[in-house]
């Protein structure tokens, strides 16, 4: 049931997220750049706020019942799309998305539950199909919720995407029992040493940040790739879609990888691969080569942030989880923020080039640690 929830939770972000940036250019009465700066911060913000309040929401979980606090979450995050949903000027939408943010992320006390599972290749298993359980409701999603509002248009769109997170607390409330408790004898003994949980929160923003920052400037790239305006919306979804996949397959096979090859080597492998894949995209010059060229990107970083988690649930508490997929969820904001910022000034081959370098950087981070 946890893989269910999940799996709703995911489907009802990604449903809405898709609309976001077409919604921000419909009610902004600024000019190109400033409607970009918006879309970045607008797109980028709930995740800015969950890096503070998620560890928070994960301590609570673990000195509580984290299925009792992932059940408010998700509520909380259903009013939030209400309030999405009634917004009718970019202020009032960045103030609805800035509160949202604020009640956490429930993928964090998912991964605080499936941290519990005592043996280290079950868990491994788990954090992984929860990963992909994210990963497979951010590739379902994107496309009936570009038809949505294409169709529907932006407020019943969210409408129906705060159904659904109601739909999946009431599935969790009462399908899933609650976790045994953790001592705090053995929460003590599980912490990891501030410099490591910092190296491993650095590592997941950058590598996560490749896959969150496309969709922010989907408007301006799109175009660029020969998709008319009639067909952005859509063409937006379809992409999403395709990324969406390949990151499923790679979520999937992360635990399977990882029984292959050395953590340290594989995790070094995955990122320089995605971020050579990014500087590939610089060459693309129609829709399909472009969408084949992601995929592939995708499906090289998708194994890393379970791979990641796993290390640090095997040494860590609940409050490392949460700091580690704050970092994650940070890169939604990160992710955006950059990819907007760079366009704004400069090309698409630019940004690709720059957060590709980023991830180079990085992996000798890795190398080093």
């Amino acid at each position: 049931m946890l893989i269910v929830v999940t799996f709703l939770g995911s489907l009802a972000w990604s449903f809405v997220f898709v609309a976001l940036p077409f919604q921000v250019e419909a009610l902004s009465t600024s000019g190109p750049a400033g409607t970009l700066a918006w879309t970045g911060w607008i797109l980028g913000v709930p995740s800015l706020t969950a890096v503070v309040t998620g560890p928070l929401w994960a301590r609570y979980g673990e000195r509580t019942d984290p299925k009792k606090v992932c059940v408010i979450v998700q509520a909380l995050q259903g009013l939030g799309f209400v309030a999405t949903a009634l917004s009718h000027s970019v202020v009032q939408l960045f103030m609805a998305r800035l509160v949202l943010g604020t009640v956490g992320s429930f993928s964090t006390l998912a991964f605080v539950i499936a941290g519990r599972e005592a043996d280290p290749t079950a868990m491994r298993r788990r954090l992984g199909a929860i990963q992909s359980a994210l990963v497979i409701g951010t590739l379902v999603g994107p496309l009936p919720g570009a038809v949505a509002a294409a169709r529907l248009g932006f407020r019943l769109t969210y409408l129906i995407g705060a159904l659904v997170l109601v739909i999946s607390a009431a599935l969790l409330q009462w399908g899933l029992p609650s976790p045994p408790p953790v001592a705090r004898e053995a929460g003590a003994s599980r912490r990891m040493p501030t410099r490591e949980i910092a190296i491993a929160a650095a590592l997941i923003l950058v590598a996560s940040s490749q896959e969150t920052f496309l969709v922010s400037v989907l408007p301006r790239v799109l175009p660029g790739l020969g998709v008319g305006a009639d067909d952005v919306v859509e063409a937006s979804g379809l992409l999403i879609f395709v990324a969406g996949a390949a990151a499923a397959i790679g979520g999937l096979v992360a635990p399977i990888l990882a029984e292959q090859i050395p953590e340290r080597r594989l995790l070094l492998g995955l990122l320089v691969a995605s971020s050579v894949g990014l500087v590939l995209l610089g060459s693309a010059r129609s829709f399909w080569p472009f969408g084949l060229l992601r995929g592939a990107q995708c499906l090289a970083i998708a194994p890393f942030f379970p791979l990641m988690v796993a290390q640090v649930a095997r040494r860590g508490d609940a409050s490392s989880i949460g700091i580690i997929n704050a970092a994650r969820v940070g890169s939604g904001f990160v992710g955006p923020l950059v990819a907007t910022s760079v366009l704004a000034t400069g090309s698409a081959g630019l940004l690709y080039v720059t957060l590709g370098a980023a991830g180079i950087a990085t992996a000798f981070l890795l190398r080093r640690a």
